[in-house]
């Protein structure tokens, strides 16, 4: 039986990681996160293809490719979490399950990162963790698919 596809998406500047303000996002390198991605879901059964994008449109292009090949996807819009209706609205067209991801807790930071427009259309979030969010975001997927 060959391994089940997901994408585990990443928006603007989840690429720096590593040295984006290592004190909120942690000291593990975008590299890194790959890595825990691709061997945990290994582990898991899946072909985990992890991207990461600055530019809003090609998230959306991932979604709309993601939805029409039924696609499970992890996905941590970063900034556009809190305004892109149009990821929204590609989100909402989902047809496997979505799981939102964060490194940081939201509602522990400012006001303005207590919104987000992904939830309401996301199978479920997991924020706070640090890499670990992504780590559990894996496995909530695992148990969803299995059911």
């Amino acid at each position: 039986m060959s391994a089940r596809k997901v994408l585990v998406l990443n928006g603007p500047n989840l690429g720096r990681l590593g040295s984006r303000e290592p004190d909120v996002y942690g000291s593990t390198s975008y590299k890194g996160l790959v890595e825990a991605c691709t061997a945990l879901g290994a582990e898991l059964g899946f072909a985990v293809e992890v991207r990461e994008t600055n530019d809003e449109g090609e998230l959306v292009r991932w979604l709309h490719e993601a939805a029409d090949g039924r696609v499970p996807v992890v996905i941590n819009p970063g900034a556009f979490t809190h305004y892109s209706y149009a990821m929204r609205d590609a989100a909402a067209q989902r047809t496997a399950p979505l799981i939102e991801v964060h490194i940081s807790n939201p509602y522990a930071r400012e006001e303005f990162r207590h919104t987000s427009v992904i939830a309401a259309v996301a199978s479920g979030t997991v924020a706070g963790f640090g890499i670990g969010s992504y780590r559990l975001a894996l496995r909530a997927l695992a148990e969803e698919l299995g059911d």
